[in-house]
């Protein structure tokens, strides 16, 4: 194969866009750096291993080195060399030994091989960070790949999803195809395998609306967990946010054009997807961190430093670094990264891990921080989904409710409150009417939506369901780090023994248990989002900090057997109901007000007589058993007329014991239907009426739902 370049013509070129960008005639460089004073293209042979040319890029315009290169087409290895000032007291940690990925990279070529030789400073010396390392670097560096954009996309058309009747499947590329008996096995572990027929029959059955996949972008493998022969699993480890992870792909060479293919396909099945994104750090670490990409070509400009000691950095993220989005040219990096998935990648949406850092100033988190601004105005963000992870750990780091209108926000208020009431905590009566009706305490505000509060009761860190009612304590051996990792706080239970057992007394309550927690969470307010293999009962081994197991602890076991395929039916069953029923996923939040348009009230609150809750039972520690309400003639939004959707009874008992329940009294109500028992899994062939004023005998631990039978027909 000829050399990707064959002779170093080259002229000015132009200072956008950013990164290399094929123009057809040719291939433009550029590069932003405030404080470089010179920036060489190293371009490499199609194996990046040998470098055949250094070009200084020839123009520096508005903190821009660029150039063009009419000789270079796709296919073109290139990467960088950086000079300037090395002082690191001064925040300056250029090294021109060290080959630079380009941050605006499309796609890479090799892998990183941890040597010492990446390092800026020299390991080992007296003086640490504050010395210089003189060895090169790019042979054990990965390359840069310039790439034609071009992609057949047909008629692809993003599904656009209301909000109102989004579900989530949160799931992992590898993990949920690497073992899957009826995908190919060049196929199993890639994004081909995500978008099989087999994979999108089954999501679709869930009644998913929407694939929200761990970090894809380039990331690295942490050296520390290759010294144990571990790896970075989850993948939240960023160092290029415009390039799919190669590692996915069955051709890692078209790992972009395979990306691209799978949006395709899943869109072809009306299926959202949604990129957990890491823009909050970088895999470079702290001061003592390698020197790959952003370190080497502008360290002071791409991190948050200490003001007074700017030889290290703010660590708001607990990973070494910050990425410091107060500068323009930051900031417009990812706001160039989430553009560019968008248009080019087709992509519905995004996860931002610890969101709270995006919208934190030097004194804080700001609601007017640029970036959240940067986000409201952009004509292409404001049309996709933005869902924050509200916390991070610096100073008022935790802003559950405080983000802008216009984004959902993780909420572990409900999956605490949740799990907390069924595992039989104190206490959690009035907590719990809020979660279940979309957290309004948290979210009624500025004309923000029941949607924005994003329910989950297991997410890909901690417990699966079944583990959270199969251990009491985590068991995070295999991580190597003497079970300290991963969070103690589980709310969990193993109601007996330890582990799997073969107890039938003990299993039947974990069941129970497990479709109490789907039942909650399909039938809240708010934007369900369910851990993929809940529906099945997927187990971690306990392990609740599973992000260095690329193994059987996070491979999806398929062959579940007749318990698997029952919870599966059951889940289905939950997403047929919240479908079925508008009530249970309107568009605003529902309140005890009553509306005289209606004759209704949306919300009512039951007690076990039959009566509405008082105060007084909102206070009682020991309520473990309510009943919600949701009124089908309330109003649909704020247009004073009555809806006509049906009237639903979600009773909840959380007693270890049963609790004889009076079905309450409804206008036009002539019995109650009833649709769900959690003590009974399988699906009724009818489905029995059960008169007003009946007293019902709730099982201990189980959930209940009834639709109303009207005197006269009003129920759609």
């Amino acid at each position: 194969m000829p050399p990707a370049i064959n002779k170093s013509r080259v002229t000015e070129g132009r200072p956008n866009p950013l990164g290399a960008t094929w123009t057809g005639l040719g291939v433009n460089f550029a590069l932003f750096s405030a404080h470089a004073t010179k920036v060489e293209l190293c371009l490499f042979d199609d194996a990046g291993e040998t470098e055949l040319e250094r070009i200084e890029l020839p123009e520096y315009t508005n903190q821009v080195f660029h150039g063009f290169l009419p000789d270079a087409r796709p296919g073109t290895i290139y990467a960088y060399r950086v000079h300037g000032p090395y002082e690191p007291t001064e925040g300056h940690r250029f090294n021109a030994n060290k080959l630079l990925l380009d941050p605006y990279a499309l796609s890479h070529v090799g892998d990183l091989q941890w040597d010492h030789a990446l390092f800026g400073y020299t390991i080992g010396h007296k003086d640490e960070d504050l010395s210089f390392d003189e060895r090169d670097s790019a042979r054990f560096m990965p390359k840069c790949r310039v790439v034609d954009p071009a992609f057949t996309w047909g008629d692809d058309r993003r599904p656009r999803i209301p909000w109102e009747r989004t579900i989530i499947y949160e799931t992992h590329v590898k993990g949920i195809t690497k073992r899957h008996p009826l995908i190919p096995p060049d196929r199993q572990g890639t994004y081909s395998g995500l978008s099989s027929r087999e994979m999108i029959r089954h999501i679709k059955s869930l009644g998913v609306t929407a694939v929200e996949l761990l970090p894809i972008h380039f990331f690295l493998n942490d050296d520390y967990l290759l010294q144990k022969d571990l790896v970075n699993y989850w993948g939240y480890n960023s160092l290029g946010f415009f390039a799919p992870a190669r590692r996915y792909a069955r051709n890692q060479d078209f790992a972009f054009a395979e990306f691209k293919e799978m949006v395709a396909r899943l869109h072809d099945a009306g299926l959202e997807v949604i990129m957990d994104v890491v823009y909050n750090h970088t895999a470079e670490g702290n001061e003592k961190g390698a020197t790959l990409s952003f370190k080497g070509i502008d360290n002071a400009s791409y991190y948050r430093l200490l003001p007074d000691q700017k030889r290290y950095y703010i660590n708001d993220t607990g990973t070494g670094n910050t990425v410091n989005l107060s500068h323009p040219r930051v900031l417009q990096m990812v706001n160039d990264s989430l553009r560019y998935w968008v248009n080019e990648m087709h992509v519905d949406g995004f996860r931002f891990d610890l969101g709270t850092i995006l919208a934190r100033e030097p004194d804080g988190f700001d609601t007017q921080s640029a970036f959240l601004k940067a986000c409201m105005q952009d004509p292409v963000l404001a049309d996709v989904k933005l869902i924050a992870e509200p916390w991070d750990i610096g100073p008022g780091g935790y802003q559950v409710g405080n983000f802008a209108p216009g984004w959902a926000e993780w909420n572990d208020k409900y999956r605490d409150t949740v799990r907390g009431f069924w595992v039989g905590e104190e206490g959690k009566a009035a907590d719990l009417g809020n979660r279940l009706s979309g957290s309004a305490d948290l979210f009624d505000h500025h004309g923000r939506k029941p949607w924005a509060s994003i329910n989950f009761l297991a997410a890909h860190d901690g417990f699966t369901l079944n583990d959270l009612v199969t251990y009491d304590e985590k068991h995070n051996e295999a991580n190597g780090e003497e079970n300290r990792d991963g969070h103690s706080h589980n709310l969990s239970h193993n109601y007996g023994v330890e582990g799997p057992t073969d107890d039938e007394e003990i299993n039947a309550v974990r069941e129970r248990q497990i479709r109490n927690m789907l039942a909650t969470l399909y039938l809240s307010q708010g934007t369900p989002m369910l851990l993929a293999g809940d529906e099945f009962g997927r187990s971690q081994q306990g392990n609740n900090n599973a992000y260095c197991q690329d193994n059987e602890i996070s491979w999806f076991d398929w062959d579940y057997g007749e318990r698997g395929e029952r919870l599966v039916a059951f889940t289905q069953r939950l997403a047929a109901l919240r479908q079925r029923f508008p009530v249970l996923r309107r568009g605003r939040f529902l309140s005890g007000e009553y509306h005289e348009a209606s004759g209704a009230k949306a919300l009512s609150w039951i007690k076990p007589s039959g009566e509405e809750m008082e105060g007084a039972d909102w206070e009682d520690p020991n309520t473990r058993c309510l009943a919600k309400l949701l009124d089908g003639r309330a109003q649909e939004s704020n247009i004073r007329v009555a809806a006509h959707d049906a009237t639903l009874l979600l009773i909840m008992n959380a007693h270890h014991d049963a609790v004889d329940f009076t079905l309450p009294a409804v206008q036009d109500g002539a019995g109650w239907i009833r649709l769900l028992d959690t003590n009974l899994p399988d699906e009724e062939e009818e489905e029995p009426v059960f008169p007003i004023g009946e007293s019902y005998t709730v099982t201990g631990r189980s959930c209940l739902l009834f639709c109303l039978k009207t005197q006269r027909r009003r129920a759609r």
